[in-house]
């Protein structure tokens, strides 16, 4: 099989339509079927051997039919917590059709014995383990576990299969610089999976990378997806002094988005240069607003740093801050509700995603949990339907505040954020004050799509009984004011479409899980879920 015709069919497990990153509705007005391709995914078929024959199916983007299977030598199953239950599934529906499956990603990586009924488990990053794997294969091994000590060389780092996806199914291309993160925030799985010694691909792997993207003909938003971009200002500073060279001699094909800490607010060389590559949104881990808490958790990176001054001169340079908030540290104070809820409108971010804390496998988090005998569950494991990601599936340990108290603090703040009134206000906000001077511009047919896109949004947020008033009060106030922040503001209301309904869920699912610990007692919840009853 390693040397033949392999055919091997990669396969992207799907995401609930109620997570917070899966806003179809608002792909379909754009014309997409999904926000983001499946990088990692593009990225293994690059480190397998190329002359094997390749099949992605992004069960996001289209369904996986059982002819898909039986066509593969090999299915390659790749994901993270929130798929988990998708992805044991697959590996049970592959077996059936009698295929052998291999299995690896970041979830797989935290808690293989989960993923025991899979042929090869293939864990840690794919450059040190996925040649172990091909060796085995070669020598016609029929199963195995590869896990390698070392961290991956991204000097190394090959360019990902771009061309196995139809870039008009997304909405964002992703590309990697970093790997690894220099803080240690207790809670976080990504330096125990990384290492906290950031690792860089050179500049021109980089640049190599979006020329691949450039010449397959795929023009507008990449997305860095680092876990922290600026995890060594100097290298990216670089790295961005070579990208504003080779996008402006092409004309500005592409536009970037990225996640950060939030001291990037506090390098001003660091952010012009970030507008003049023609960033446009930055997603900040805030976590809370609360110093004490932050300085707990270890993310002393966050201490002292005032969260509406780092968005607004974040703004100034032309980007719009999105934001992650958590809820249920052991030192959250009785007010935290309220702080969040502050926070946010104050601040003016949008895009705000709430989740309840969670003790993700192999995290300093859950070892001092483990410690303290007050972890739920050994493995992480999606326990019910409604278990899509941390805002549904948090709260995995006792908690020191009673559970049904942060649950109901938890409603509060998503139904006060997400108010229509209170969004719109948000919006208004980031529309007058972000200085936006985009340099990518769409080709005339990107443009009418754009144009049907904002003729869909003012249909559906315009002349809704919840949202009308708000959405053309928002309109022509940024018009009128700051007619370059139409673009932003535009975007951010059809997000609301997403949120809206995702906030509903939420709060549905959140009160049937207070109405039965109420029905039997947080007590009785709690012994049944240590496994002492």
């Amino acid at each position: 099989m390693h040397d033949g015709p392999t055919k091997c069919l990669l396969v992207q497990t799907k995401f609930s339509a109620y997570s917070f990153w899966n806003y179809q509705e608002v792909c379909e007005m754009v014309g997409k079927k999904y926000p983001a391709a499946p990088l990692g995914l593009l990225t293994v078929a690059a480190l397998l051997p190329q002359h094997w024959e390749f099949r992605l199916i992004d069960e996001n983007v289209e369904p996986l039919t059982d002819d898909h299977i039986r066509w593969a030598d090999l299915v390659c199953i790749g994901g993270m917590l929130p798929q988990q239950n998708n992805m044991l599934d697959l590996i049970t529906r592959a077996h059936r059709l009698h295929a052998v499956v291999v299995v690896g990603g970041p979830d797989p990586t935290s808690q293989p014995d989960l993923y025991k009924e899979a042929d090869y488990l293939v864990l840690g990053e794919g450059e040190n383990t996925i040649p172990m794997f091909l060796e085995d294969l070669k020598k016609g091994v029929r199963g195995g576990k590869y896990l390698s000590p070392d961290k991956a060389d991204m000097l190394k780092a090959v360019v990902p299969r771009y061309d196995l996806i139809s870039f008009n199914d997304y909405i964002m291309i992703g590309l990697q610089f970093i790997r690894g993160c220099p803080f240690n925030c207790e809670f976080c799985d990504v330096i125990e999976l990384y290492g906290r010694i950031p690792r860089f691909k050179t500049n021109e792997q980089v640049i190599k990378e979006l020329q691949s993207l450039y010449d397959l003909g795929y023009r507008g938003h990449i997305d860095m997806v680092d876990d922290n971009f600026i995890g060594n200002k100097k290298k990216v500073k670089d790295l961005l002094r070579e990208i504003i060279a080779w996008t402006r001699a092409r004309k500005y094909p592409f536009y970037f988005t990225t996640e950060a800490s939030v001291n990037l607010a506090d390098d001003d060389e660091l952010l012009q240069l970030m507008k003049d590559a023609d960033f446009r949104y930055v997603f900040l881990g805030i976590e809370t607003p609360d110093n004490d808490t932050l300085a707990l958790n270890n993310k002393n990176q966050n201490v002292d740093k005032s969260i509406e001054d780092a968005v607004m001169k974040i703004m100034k340079y032309g980007m719009v801050s999105n934001g992650g908030y958590i809820l249920g540290f052991d030192s959250d104070r009785p007010q935290i509700a309220q702080q969040m809820i502050d926070s946010i409108q104050d601040s003016g971010i949008c895009m705000a995603m709430i989740g309840l804390l969670y003790a993700l496998p192999n995290t300093q988090l859950t070892r001092r949990l483990e410690a303290e005998n007050r972890l739920f569950h050994y493995h992480s494991k999606s326990v019910t339907e409604g278990d899509i990601d941390q805002m549904t599936s948090g709260l995995n340990f006792l908690t020191i505040t009673p559970r049904v108290e942060i649950l109901k603090k938890y409603i509060l703040i998503l139904d006060a954020i997400f108010q229509p009134s209170n969004y719109y206000k948000r919006v208004i906000y980031t529309g007058l004050h972000v200085k936006t001077n985009y340099r990518h511009k769409p080709d005339f047919k990107t443009w009418l799509i754009y144009m049907r896109s904002f003729l869909r949004v003012c249909k559906k947020a315009g002349f809704s009984k919840a949202t009308g008033y708000y959405y053309w009060k928002m309109f022509f106030t940024v018009l009128f004011r700051n007619p370059k922040g139409i673009e932003p503001a535009v975007n951010l209301a059809a997000m609301f479409i997403h949120f809206l309904k995702q906030k509903e869920y939420i709060v549905s699912v959140t009160q049937k899980i207070i109405s039965g610990i109420e029905n039997v007692g947080e007590e009785a919840f709690n012994e049944r879920m240590m496994g002492r009853t």
